[in-house]
């Protein structure tokens, strides 16, 4: 699992599982850029922090260029971005349906259109794509958050075979988690937790760090032969 000398860009890292992967990478020795629109409440040594808007296609580009100017290459992606704005499909707003769009789709598909040409020209790189067990199974009141789940794990095939061309030997994959004890379930009540946790075969909810361990996995050596594949992190979630 050692990550030394791969310099790393995870988004999302204000987020429980972004946060994981950041600190689980740095703590393998890689040289880790932690991206998002705010800051993480916690600091960690070593983890650079990048304020990125990734709903914007010129922001994504600058950000691009001042990484490899400053670290000469990117080795490993994390797009593990991603917001809810959940109603049922009748009462959601247009600004909710694209706000996550914008967000869970359109900002992986904007840092991965300049970083997965820059890793097939260095003819290495691993990325890693955060779906979703909701964009397998669908939601009820998550329309938005489902498709756009849904449409990274289109990407992540889509990606696999792109930047494979010529040799690029990038690979891509997805990890999709169940339902995880981030900040975005806190606020679900505690039944529902229960109901959630019942629905898996290992009867509890996931942790971040689970997440994380298989993310380290696959931006590591021991899976040079893997790609263009959704690991499903979800504790046998059956819906």
């Amino acid at each position: 699992m050692n990550l030394n000398n791969k310099v790393a860009i995870v988004t999302g890292i204000s987020g429980g599982i972004g946060f994981e992967i950041a600190k689980l990478y740095h703590e393998n020795g890689a040289l880790v850029i932690g991206v998002d629109v705010i800051e993480p409440k916690e600091k960690v040594d070593g983890i650079e922090f990048y304020k990125l808007d990734i709903t914007s296609m010129t922001d994504c580009e600058n950000a691009f260029h001042t990484f490899v100017d400053k670290y000469k290459k990117i080795d490993i992606l994390v797009n593990c971005a991603g917001i809810t704005r959940d109603a049922l499909t009748k009462k959601m707003t247009e600004k909710q349906f694209d706000d996550v769009i914008n967000v869970n789709l359109k900002g992986i598909w904007n840092l991965t259109r300049v970083v997965g040409p820059h890793m097939q020209d260095n003819k290495v790189g691993s990325i890693i794509n955060i779906s979703s067990v909701v964009g397998r199974f669908g939601n009820v009141g998550q329309a938005n958050y489902a498709a756009t789940k849904a449409g990274v794990i289109g990407l992540t095939y889509s990606w696999a075979k792109e930047f494979a061309l010529k040799g690029g030997n990038v690979r891509v994959n997805a990890i999709a988690p169940g339902y995880t004890l981030t900040d975005m379930l806190k606020t679900v009540p505690d039944s529902l937790l229960e109901q959630f946790a019942s629905q898996t075969m290992l009867g509890r909810l996931g942790e971040p760090i689970e997440i994380a361990n298989v993310a380290l996995f696959l931006a590591s050596d021991l899976s040079t032969y893997v790609t263009g594949t959704t690991v499903n992190v979800d504790g046998g979630m059956r819906l």
